[in-house]
């Protein structure tokens, strides 16, 4: 396959991949089905036609509503679908092959743990063990960094932010970080190995200073007992962190 076919092909299955994922982040934490029963409105029940399914350009030609009863559709539905449609793309681009189709997979179940632990802050294990799991595999088919890198990234990525928790705990008698964030520190280690780690870190601990900055702009108050979700900055920093490894290895 030609190199250019690739970042289109993987955004186009990323659009797809994404609307999925979406109604995921927005079904399962109410306890709703993903897979039984046919798609229908939230509003109003009526099903859902061809034509409203349609990743991205459905939401579009809508106006993001209800073609029926005119309700507003949760926008997580297309925000994740786009947000897919370009970690395919870039994904494609910086790597074309294979190597891309499992950097994208990555960016997939990185993208839709970030949006569950936004809105819910919740990283279910049902989602962070398949990661892991998938980069364990993406290591013994001979993809790099090298298997022994990405077991010494998982193992000591989940000891490092477990510790950081314990000693949290320790200290102010409260939970400090979300029982999730360790294990997915921890899979994202097995995809990035151990020396890229201590970069993921800091790159999430400056997002979430930037997002606390810009509270503070805005005139939010803020105060030290804020919560953010550590675990979806860890997931938006990961990602370009991928990028950029598997950029210096080509």
């Amino acid at each position: 396959m030609d190199d250019w076919l690739w970042p289109v092909m993987l955004g186009g299955l990323g659009a797809i991949v994404g609307s999925f994922l979406a109604t995921l982040v927005v079904r399962w934490p109410e306890g709703r089905s993903v897979a039984r029963g046919r798609s229908a409105c939230d509003a109003c029940g009526v099903i859902l036609g061809v034509r409203d399914l349609v990743p991205l350009l459905s939401a579009a030609l809508a106006r993001g509503r209800c073609r029926r009863c005119g309700a507003r559709i949760d926008p997580r539905h297309w925000q994740i679908e786009l947000g897919c449609l370009g970690v395919g793309v870039l994904a494609g681009l910086a790597v074309p092959g294979p190597v891309g189709l499992a950097g994208s997979v990555f960016g997939w179940l990185l993208l839709t743990l970030a949006a569950l632990d936004i809105n819910e802050f919740w990283l279910p294990d049902a989602l962070t063990a398949p990661l892991a799991a998938a980069g364990l595999a993406s290591g013994l088919l001979g993809i790099e960094p090298a298997l022994i890198d990405r077991v010494i990234g998982g193992v000591g990525g989940f000891a490092a932010l477990w510790a950081v928790g314990a000693g949290y705990k320790a200290l102010r008698h409260r939970d400090g970080l979300g029982g999730g964030d360790p294990k997915l520190l921890g899979a994202i280690g097995l995809w990035l190995g151990w020396r890229m780690l201590p970069a993921v870190v800091l790159l999430a601990a400056l997002i979430g200073l930037a997002v606390v900055l810009l509270g503070i702009l805005r005139g939010r108050p803020t105060s030290m007992g804020d919560r953010l979700p550590f675990g979806a900055l860890l997931a938006i920093a990961a990602y370009p962190a991928w990028l950029f490894l598997i950029g210096s290895l080509a």
